[in-house]
């Protein structure tokens, strides 16, 4: 039944509207604020940097900040971002902010090795093109040693799983070198390999290769016998067995194989970059730690927190849409 227009219930007027959003929205706005203060007004120790983007950047974020309140008064999933990432955010401002306190104002952290975070945004802005290019390089030299590496342990690691021969000889061997760091084998790789780039993929491989070797073998080692007989019954070949039954059964383990060796690939690319490759981040942090200026070295790794993050992102949104009845079972 519906109510007489005098007893409906009148729309909210603005202020109304305003004790919607959480009050944790705040936090972002407040610490911006404390951050800007401090470096427009707080003569330091150290002078400012001369490129005003670390304050642009506040600014920024400010503005992007107040445009998601704004959709807050009138969405629900708005006010749920907010509720979540407000504190986050406000904290990692509030992050910056003190940085800057220890290195730029009150010089408690020694210069030129710890710079201030208007320094590292200059670096970042000064050096894009040459840091762009670096990440290019890295993504081309991690994604094709992780590929060979990946695919080659995922092919071993199934041959392994499947064959009780081919595993009793074959894992005393992987158990012997495979805990090898990937490291220790940089000189034997400057020896096959004619060029350092070449050298370097293969570092990258290695290190890839081992998790995926363990996690694919034992995924496959460890599927039910009971949906083998199934499918024998159903008159599956040895190769149908594999394709259509093992594999998928024993894509968990696989993807949590994946998720190692990516993780194994970026602590070695670090370290393949440094050996002679004449580009990458890892080349551009030796390059400017060469040079002392250590504000760029700060932005390379920036860079590179940014750049990691977001290839094991994309790897584990691959799993969840492959993985649906998995799907958030691991969170990332």
């Amino acid at each position: 039944m519906s109510l007489p227009p005098s007893a409906e219930t009148p729309p909210p007027s603005a202020a109304a509207r305003f004790f919607v959003l959480p009050r944790v929205a705040l936090l972002p706005p407040a610490a911006v604020i404390v951050a800007f203060s401090i470096h427009a007004f707080w003569s330091g120790r150290t002078p400012p940097a001369d490129d005003p983007v670390y304050p642009r950047a506040l600014a920024v974020v400010a503005a992007g900040w107040l445009l998601l309140a704004g959709a807050g008064f009138f969405s629900a999933r708005a006010r749920k971002l907010l509720r979540h990432y407000g504190p986050l955010l406000g904290a990692g401002v509030a992050g910056l902010a003190l940085w800057q306190v220890l290195t730029g104002k009150l010089a408690l952290l020694p210069m030129p090795y710890f710079p201030g975070p208007d320094r590292v945004f200059a670096a970042l802005r000064e050096d894009i093109g040459l840091l762009s290019q670096s990440a290019l390089h890295s993504f081309r030299l991690l994604l094709l040693g992780y590929a060979a590496g990946s695919a080659a342990g995922f092919a071993i690691g199934v041959w392994f799983g499947w064959s009780r021969q081919v595993r009793y000889w074959g894992m005393p061997v992987l158990k012997f070198f495979g805990p090898v760091p990937a490291t220790a084998w940089i000189p034997l790789a400057l020896v096959l390999f004619p060029t350092t780039f070449g050298a370097s993929t293969f570092i990258i491989a290695v290190a890839s290769f081992f998790p995926m070797v363990i996690l694919s073998s034992s995924g496959i080692a460890n599927v039910r016998h009971s949906h083998l007989e199934v499918a024998r019954t159903l008159g599956a070949t040895a190769g149908q067995l594999i394709r259509r039954v093992a594999i998928p059964s024993a894509l968990p383990s696989i993807f949590v194989g994946l998720f190692m060796a990516l993780s194994m690939s970026f602590i070695t690319l670090v370290v393949a970059e440094m050996i002679g490759v004449k580009a990458g981040l890892g080349w551009y942090i030796n390059w400017a730690q060469t040079w002392a200026e250590y504000h760029k070295v700060f932005a390379a790794l920036l860079l590179m927190a940014v750049f990691f993050s977001g290839l094991m992102t994309v790897l584990f949104y691959v799993r969840d849409r492959v993985l649906r009845w998995q799907q958030g079972l691991i969170k990332w």
